[in-house]
């Protein structure tokens, strides 16, 4: 007897005891609609080459066809009739008042559950890492494809790249294609099929822990593992923090690799610690200059300094080590001018007069132009009003 005809000798048996929907909608028993998309068990009646037959248990007969037995053809091989099987429902009642169903589908809603399930257990998931782009990492968990973020790598394996190029972060991580990587799902969102892990949030416990013991104003000692354009790791036992620019010294910086190199040994406060990142203060460790510069210098003193930046709006002009001041471009001349390079060049000494001192905020206002009188304006002949005439 072919398969064709044993599925429709069971057919009817099975439609006995499962009624039809319109059978059910006139027993007058309160049942659940069905609607398409819902995921529904039912018991497996027969399996053909082409159709699979399911009793869904008080909402009929389903039969699974063509395309959508496709994707699950390994999970059919290895059942039998009678057994429990959940399928999602394409149709709820076709022409033959049979509900047309989806393993396909099915199949991958069970598989998006499973990965909410690793999600909400925050389960250690291992995954090989199979491509890299400047944003992160490609995963594959479930055979569905997953993106690791750059900002969710551990410490280890974050890219500590100078000036932040991207194409040597890049580099970085393509180093790590082929590698096993310990990951924990964040996200599993099957309607926009987007996946995405951590691999940090497999140390947040252990981090967490360790982290409760450093308290704001604690100073610790570690090694400089990373310089970038907006400051410099420093790793102090398990731990790493950043001391982003404006920490790292007194002095205005432009860039940090002027101050700071890869593997030097530094102290540096701990001045924040906020959802797992440290932040640290190395100058704040040192005197602040600018504390004296109110006895060093007073405002009307004449100083000479050097230009060592010309921005649109003004120069920088360094005093000494530690103390720099502005002039604005209003500051530079008594004429109009539309760029200071006009009047000063970079790394020209220039004689000044300081205008304004404010060491709380660590500003110092200089002029060039109040060192020399303002060119008198011409006066204007005033003309004698003509006489009018007498009638």
């Amino acid at each position: 007897m072919s398969e064709e005809t044993q599925a429709a000798a069971v057919i009817p048996a099975a439609a006995a005891k499962a009624q039809t929907m319109a059978d059910l909608l006139s027993s007058g028993v309160e049942i659940k609609v069905l609607k398409p998309g819902d995921m529904v068990e039912g018991s497996l009646i027969s399996v053909g080459k082409n159709e699979v037959y399911v009793d869904l248990e008080g909402y009929g007969v389903g039969v699974v066809r063509g395309r959508e037995l496709y994707d699950d053809e390994a999970t059919l091989a290895s059942l039998k009739p009678g057994d429990k099987i959940f399928v999602s429902v394409v149709e709820p009642e076709n022409k033959e008042g049979i509900v047309e169903l989806s393993l396909r589908q099915a199949g991958q809603e069970r598989v998006w559950q499973t990965l909410r399930e690793k999600m909400e257990s925050r389960e250690l998931v291992r995954t090989k890492i199979l491509e890299a782009n400047k944003g992160g990492l490609m995963v594959e968990i479930n055979n569905v494809t997953g993106f690791l973020p750059v900002s969710q790598l551990s410490l280890e394996h974050y890219p500590r790249v100078e000036d932040g190029d991207k194409n040597r972060i890049l580099s970085v991580l393509q180093s790590y294609v082929g590698q096993m990587f310990d990951v924990q799902i964040i996200t599993a969102d099957s309607d926009e099929e987007k996946l995405i892990v951590s691999e940090k949030a497999v140390f947040e416990k252990e981090m967490e822990s360790k982290l409760s013991q450093l308290k704001i104003g604690m100073v610790v000692e570690g090694l400089i593992t990373g310089v970038v354009d907006f400051g410099a790791f420093v790793k102090f036992g398990e731990l790493e923090g950043l001391v982003h620019i404006s920490e790292l010294a007194w002095q205005r910086i432009d860039n940090p690799k002027d101050i700071v190199k890869v593997g030097q040994k530094v102290q540096a406060k701990v001045i924040s610690i906020d959802k797992g990142r440290v932040s640290l203060s190395i100058k704040q460790l040192q005197e602040d200059p600018w504390l004296e510069a109110v006895k060093k210098y007073q405002i009307g003193q004449a100083v000479t300094g050097k230009v060592i930046k010309i921005m649109p709006f003004g120069v920088f002009v360094e005093l000494d080590k530690d103390i720099q001041g502005l002039a604005h471009v209003m500051e530079l001349s008594h004429e109009a001018i539309k760029n200071p390079e006009e009047i000063l060049k970079p790394g020209e000494e220039k004689e000044f007069k300081i205008i304004s001192i404010e060491p709380a905020e660590h500003r110092l206002g200089l002029s060039l132009k109040a060192l020399t009188e303002a060119p008198k304006k011409e006066e204007k002949k005033e003309e004698a009003p003509a006489e009018t005439e007498s009638k």
